[in-house]
């Protein structure tokens, strides 16, 4: 695939993967198209905008629109490659969903012609791949799809995962190593031609179905081992011990390296995917199960002891933090927002809110008296902290201007604090 102009690429979801992918994308001079369902977002970015918060992505997305190389529209329109970046939720009973996927390629069907490169982006359980291709053999009978035809293949489609940390993806879009799977090894060898316009690592071609796998092994990878220090950091507070010197001496063996506990896992990858295994295999996914349990229960552990500090100290109480991860703007899956919004029911309006990338609070908090407020007014103002998440501005408060606070430090980020009292882990409601 030539690294011309005339290359014609359209993404599908303008979110936090969709929208940085289609503007890295527009920066090597292809025509980008970015289709998105929200007529705000597609308006955003035609405006050279952007919608959700992502290191310099803001000054990319105004260059490529303004070279005329990236525009928005909510309607589909024929291009050479279709990058489909879609959410994948999990339905009440935990089964993925793959309904928005299965959506996007049945709007690709209705341009979709000879020559065409389909690419499946979103986190999804293995076989989606194949399902997005029997779609579209169904609903194009004149065109040869691969998997579906013993007359070779008139489209390629093919299945690459990002990977990429929130706060890096325009740097990780392009370092990082790709996992490119093809229906065929000639759908494979195709993706990897557009790939390698903006990809600087390497790019290795495999099945689909692996994949996908790949893909879901990464998070689950992540899931469990960030159990383990949960699951540590709960031990720890029930014994009276305080779990981030342990993790700190542990880690001083050379073949030990405990990741950080925090007040559970958020975002859409981790905290989501690895139900897809589970899904695909309930009897034999039993680690992988527990892990996500442990990582749940978390959640009710820090409600239980940030509630027994907030119950034993008067006045108003300050809860920093809403995003499931440091120094970004997204709140999906994230264990703050339940910590928080369980707290603020259960305090009322004693209860301010720090969050320095929200300018509402979320619906979780519909119905409570809470307040969100600036660090400098909690710190006036407030004289118990719960600290859910460590973004840099957190970090950054000197010591003297929290002295004299109660903390209950679910981040480790002040570990001049005293800790609290431990407590047995109980829910509240």
């Amino acid at each position: 695939m030539d690294s011309g102009t005339e290359l014609k690429v359209a993404v599908l979801g303008l979110g936090y993967i969709g929208l940085p992918t289609a503007a890295v994308i527009a920066r090597t001079g292809a025509q980008v198209l970015g289709v998105d369902v929200t007529p705000s977002v597609v308006d955003t970015v035609n405006s050279g905008r952007v919608h959700i918060e992502e290191v310099d992505l803001d000054g990319l997305v105004s260059g490529v629109v303004a070279r005329g190389t990236l525009r928005a529209s909510l309607a589909i329109e024929p291009a050479d490659v279709f990058v489909i970046a879609v959410p994948t939720p999990f339905d009440e009973d935990r089964a993925p969903n793959i309904g928005y996927v299965l959506r996007a390629a049945t709007t690709i069907a209705t341009v979709l012609k000879r020559g065409d490169l389909v690419i499946l982006e979103s986190t999804s359980p293995v076989g989606t791949t194949e399902k997005v291709a029997e779609l579209l053999a169904q609903l194009r009978p004149d065109l040869k799809v691969p998997g579906h035809s013993a007359e070779g293949a008139d489209i390629a489609i093919a299945y690459c995962p990002e990977r990429v940390l929130p706060g890096r993806i325009l740097i990780e879009l392009i370092d990082n190593d790709r996992v490119i799977g093809g229906i065929t090894p000639r759908c494979a060898r195709k993706a990897l031609g557009f790939y390698r316009r903006f990809v600087r690592g390497a790019c290795v071609t495999t099945t689909s179905r692996a994949a996908e796998m790949t893909k879901l092994a990464e998070n689950a990878y992540r899931d469990v081992n960030i159990a383990y220090a949960n699951e540590l950091s709960m031990l720890a507070g029930t014994m009276g011990v305080d779990v981030w010197e342990v993790i700190r001496l542990a880690n001083r063996h050379p073949r030990v390296n405990i990741l950080q506990p925090g007040p559970g896992v958020g975002g859409h990858c981790i905290a989501v995917d690895p139900w897809f295994l589970v899904a695909a295999a309930p009897e034999r996914a039993r680690l992988i199960r527990t892990a996500r349990e442990v990582n749940d229960s978390k959640v009710d552990f820090v409600i239980a002891g940030a509630a027994e500090l907030i119950e034993r100290t008067p006045g108003r109480v300050a809860l920093l933090g809403l995003a499931f991860k440091a120094n970004i703007d997204d709140f999906r899956e994230s264990p703050a927002v339940k910590v928080a919004a369980a707290l603020a029911h259960r305090f009322g309006n004693r209860v301010d809110v720090v969050e320095p990338y929200a300018s509402v609070l979320p619906s979780a908090f519909d119905g409570t008296a809470a307040a969100l407020v600036d660090v400098d007014t909690a710190l006036e103002q407030c004289a118990t902290f719960v600290i859910l998440v460590d973004h840099d501005l957190f970090r950054s408060i000197p010591a003297q201007e929290r002295a004299g606070k109660h903390v209950y430090d679910a981040r480790g980020i002040w570990p001049d604090q005293p800790a609290p009292a431990p407590v047995a882990p109980r829910l509240v409601a």
